[in-house]
């Protein structure tokens, strides 16, 4: 069961009682802030937490707010009764903007680096130019006659009702947003921004992921249209331009882009500080002028100077609230079923079969006819001095690369052009020579990651924390793999605070929270210390008596001829020698390779 912190109820109370000692001007002013934070918090979810810059997002809140106006005003479709159907109006508004959202997903959502905001910027201008064309929606001069909200004989005007009514959806939605992030989908979600390599590799659909943050984003945006044309009653294209998209980021950012509780703050220090300037400035000046523009563009370096997390998370750290929920973790012992676990090889059983695997960059050859096999329950090395190939080996082999010649074979099936999302589905899993975790994320969410394809719970099953066993049973799992690998005790640790031996170890967790049956491992042993080698060591040989097959490049040769079953050595692209540890040692070929020559 969920506990709330006591903040919560002050908040709560705070909110209640605002609209009893606040002026009928103050009461707008708070309605407004509720409905550009609704919208915010889209931003803050594409932008502060899925990494994903949109300025599209008041074309969003427009395209709801003209539906509704389409539907509830007898000026324009002649929908009029419909004014006493509210919700219809407001399912239809959210049906067609989630369709835009959707069909413009599609295509935006596929560009990257600065065309993907740029893109955003286009499809905005491109929906605003349409608002106020169309001229049965009264085009440029908007709509004006828009019928109050009726809900259960009750009319919400732009009062207290509105306000009341406008502050629940506020609260609801952030609820439902921060259940939605720590779960299994939340944890893909977070990994979008800097991980999306390592959450393929885990078996995460990064495309879809994206869709689902845009579609949520939307959707937050076409309840803050609905409001809108309810709250203002007249609905024109000016609000919903590219420079209110711009706003959006810009209350996004003053309040803090990585917080849910930064949208309400940047929300609302933005439009009280719009409505005081509006006021003050021109009194200061002697003239009247777009002055506040200028403030807040001093305002937004200022900030992004001084508190660069924005205003909440200098307020969190000043008053040290908690940054984030809570996980919802299992005490141990607590019963919790373990997650099924996949078909055990059979022992000798080939899991990898890589056949004369050649590799072209241009005119540089990186893989010659490279032969490898790894069976069940066997831990084979790749070593080669640098620059040998053995990092786009390890690409053919995970997907991420495909071979010009040859064939990979995993488990009997020829892999070749399979992404490593496919791969991870079938037992594939893999760490990375550089380290690719999650730093904000704690230990425990980091390794759950691994254990995405385990789960099965949906985005609205986990808004509304429904997913309360599957979520249970892949942090169980989780916990119990960083148990084994010794990490038990850091599980509430943030990833980025972790020495790189232990975050090296985290990834093996990560790993084997797929339940992999061959383990990928680029250089495992770098940066551990002598007792944490032996620890990972006896871990790789339990792992091999269970019958998971093990490749691994490393240049640790101590820890390499004291562990695997067998050597593979590569030396510009071509295996040079393979054999049993001892084997390899003395072959000449090696030895040349290493030491640039072979004593006589």
């Amino acid at each position: 069961m969920r506990k709330f912190h006591p903040s919560w109820l002050v908040l709560l109370a705070i909110l209640a009682v605002l609209p009893l000692v606040a002026s009928t001007f103050y009461i707008s002013l708070l309605n407004n802030i509720g409905m550009f934070a609704l919208a915010t918090l889209g931003v803050v979810l594409l932008t502060g937490v899925a990494g994903m810059t949109s300025f599209g997002q008041a074309a969003f809140v427009g395209l709801s707010a003209y539906t509704t106006a389409a539907l509830v005003a007898p000026s324009t479709l002649n929908l009029g009764a419909m004014a006493a159907s509210p919700w219809l109006a407001l399912a239809l508004g959210l049906a067609l903007t989630l369709l835009f959202a959707f069909v413009l997903g599609l295509i935006t959502l596929k560009l990257s680096g600065h065309y993907l905001p740029l893109g955003t910027i286009a499809w905005g201008m491109s929906l605003y130019s349409l608002f106020g064309t169309i001229e049965s929606l009264g085009g440029h001069s908007g709509v004006p006659d828009l019928p109050p909200l009726r809900i259960a004989g009750l009319t919400f005007g732009d009062g207290p009702r509105m306000y009341y009514l406008i502050w629940v959806c506020v609260l609801l939605a952030i609820v439902l947003i921060r259940n939605l992030l720590e779960s299994r989908v939340g944890r893909a979600i977070r990994a979008l921004r800097g991980g999306q390599e390592m959450a393929t590799s885990m078996g995460v659909n990064v495309f879809r992921t994206k869709m689902i943050v845009f579609l949520v984003a939307a959707g937050l945006a076409g309840v803050s249209g609905w409001l809108y044309a309810y709250t203002q009653r007249f609905v024109s294209p000016a609000p919903f331009g590219v420079q209110a998209g711009i706003d959006y980021l810009f209350m996004g950012l003053l309040g803090g882009m990585g917080s849910l509780w930064g949208a309400v703050i940047g929300s609302a220090v933005v439009v009280l500080l719009r409505e005081w300037l509006q006021d003050l400035l021109p009194q200061l000046l002697g003239r009247t002028g777009n002055f506040e523009s200028i403030v807040f563009g001093l305002l937004i370096v200022l900030v992004m100077q001084r508190w660069p997390g924005g205003i909440w998370m200098a307020l969190s750290r000043r008053f040290k609230l908690r940054q984030g929920g809570h996980v919802r973790l299992p005490a141990p012992g607590a019963g919790v079923p373990a997650l099924p676990r996949s078909a055990r090889p059979k022992p000798n059983e080939r899991i990898l079969d890589v056949r004369k695997v050649t590799r072209r960059f241009g005119g540089l050859v990186a893989n010659r006819e490279m032969s490898l096999r790894v069976d069940a329950g066997e831990i084979l090395a790749v070593i080669g001095p640098n620059g040998a190939g053995k990092s786009t080996l390890f690409n053919l082999v995970s997907g991420v690369d495909v071979p010009n010649e040859g064939d990979v074979i995993f488990r009997g099936h020829r892999i070749n052009g399979r992404s490593p999302r496919e791969l991870a589905a079938e037992g594939l899993s893999r760490t990375f020579q550089h380290v690719k975790l999650l730093p904000d994320m704690t230990v425990l969410e980091n390794a759950a990651i691994g254990a995405h394809l385990r789960g099965h719970k949906g985005v609205f099953a986990s808004a509304l924390h429904l997913d309360g066993e599957d979520e249970a049973r892949l942090l169980a799992e989780a916990r119990r793999q960083l148990e084994r690998v010794g990490l038990g005790h850091e599980l509430d640790r943030t990833a980025g605070s972790l020495a790189l031996g232990q975050q090296r170890i985290l990834e093996i967790a990560r790993a084997l929270c797929a339940d992999p049956c061959l383990l990928l491992l680029d250089e495992p042993a770098a940066g551990l210390r002598h007792k944490e080698k032996q620890a990972l060591a006896e871990l790789l040989r339990k792992l091999r008596a269970e019958g998971v097959a093990v490749l691994l490049v490393e240049h640790d040769m101590d820890f390499v001829m004291g562990l695997v079953d067998r050597v593979v050595v590569m030396e510009f692209g071509q295996r040079i020698a393979e054999g049993r540890p001892e084997e390899v040692q003395r072959d000449p070929a090696v030895l040349r390779a290493y030491l640039g020559g072979v004593e006589e």
